[in-house]
């Protein structure tokens, strides 16, 4: 007889993850819980760093590699905005190190069974749905589940009126002198050639007096050859930070969707889609952490409690109308990016702006940060926005 399970979480990256652990961190629950991991492949994430702001300390600081409480905007003319984060701490995680903190969670824990394998398909019943499994050995399985929450990729994106492609390339970096600033993070140095529509910037998170994440980013209609990006590294390590004597210790990179598409948040009756799947990545800035926790926590707070567990939409109605003008007035070249970047960061408390960012603020402090940004941009881009028909989405 095939044992249903109450849970089944598909995807063990950072919305999985925070998922089970929320489900069984109060010890003993009547809730059985599935975690479904795709095998060694391309179906798994590759190694990848998440960054996001927080209030003190917070659930996950365990894994956290570093945080600053100072950040800096460099402008295109090496204009430099140094600002305090106030409240805020900047946090970075590599995933390595969350999964290893989860595995260490839940191990002490009536923790969720674990399953390695490639889902092929699921499929809605009368009371919950099946989830059709491979394992790596060949066998296929149906997995029964009252509730299915699934994190993998969508095969395409939904349909919308404009989409901007945030994509990049980031080098672990190692120096035999101490030439990095543990006290700040460059959040945003627009001092490499930006694109005719679109952004570029390049980012540095210091680890240690000798280590850093150096980071190349572009926000554009398409992504670059594979070597231009390492071109824009070693040339913005080399003649913009004047740092030539290094070693790359690893790498990462990707590309994540900046769309004002509207994510289904479910795909059956009882079937959910989180994180990215569902919408949680911010549609202005690639920030995905944050939200997938706030998601996370509604999520596991209204299964404990035996409610219908629909996950919260992501961002506030507002924040998607504003991310979409914003992505439109990008889009079309209306928009200097590095110059609207650069003058909110410096006429904007960087606390405020940082809420502002994470969909936080109130619709006061909203219009007080909008008086400092280009109007007439973005105006005609909200009133030409209605006007423009839904598209499909570049694939990544």
């Amino acid at each position: 007889m095939r044992v249903r399970s109450e849970v089944v979480i598909i995807g063990a990256g950072a919305a999985g993850l925070s998922l089970a652990e929320r489900l069984c961190a109060t010890g003993p629950s009547s809730l059985s819980v599935r975690l479904i991991e795709a095998p060694p492949g391309p179906l798994r994430p590759p190694p990848r760093t998440w960054c996001f702001w927080e209030d003190g300390a917070g659930r996950y600081d365990e894994a956290v590699t570093a945080t600053w409480n100072r950040m800096r905007v460099r402008g295109t003319d090496g204009q430099l905005v140094d600002a305090s984060t106030g409240a805020l701490r900047y946090k970075m995680i590599r995933s390595t190190d969350f999964e290893a903190v989860i595995a260490r969670r839940l191990a002490g824990r009536r923790g969720p069974t674990r399953t390695e394998a490639t889902v092929e398909a699921v499929e809605g019943t009368a009371d919950g749905a099946d989830v059709l499994v491979r394992t790596p050995d060949g066998r296929q399985e149906s997995l029964p589940a009252r509730w299915v929450f699934d994190s993998r990729p969508l095969g395409s994106l939904p349909r919308a009126r404009t989409t901007l492609l945030q994509h990049f390339r980031g080098w672990f970096v190692r120096t035999p002198r101490p030439v990095f600033d543990t006290g700040s993070v460059e959040l945003m140095d627009f001092r490499t050639p930006q694109p005719e529509r679109g952004l570029a910037f390049s980012y540095v998170l210091p680890t240690s007096p000798h280590t850093a994440l150096v980071e190349y980013t572009q926000f554009s209609a398409s992504v670059l050859p594979s070597d231009r990006y390492d071109q824009a590294l070693d040339t913005y390590l080399g003649d913009v930070l004047g740092i030539r004597d290094f070693h790359v210790e690893a790498r990462e990179e990707g590309v994540i969707p900046m769309t004002d598409a509207r994510f289904a948040r479910q795909s059956g009756g009882s079937v959910f889609r989180i994180g990215a799947a569902g919408g949680a990545t911010r549609p202005s800035t690639g920030y995905t952490f944050a939200a997938i926790q706030r998601q996370t926590t509604s999520i596991a707070a209204a299964l404990l409690a035996g409610r219908r567990p629909l996950p919260p939409p992501p961002h506030s109605h507002r924040s998607h109308a504003m991310d979409a003008v914003m992505l439109h007035a990008l889009a079309s070249g209306r928009l200097d990016g590095a110059a609207f970047f650069t003058r909110l960061f410096s006429r904007v408390p960087a606390e405020r702006l940082l809420r502002f960012l994470d969909g936080a603020t109130t619709l006061f402090e909203d219009l007080s940060i909008g008086l400092h940004s280009p109007i007439l941009p973005l105006l005609h881009s909200a009133a030409s926005l209605p006007s423009r028909p839904l598209r499909p989405s570049p694939t990544p």
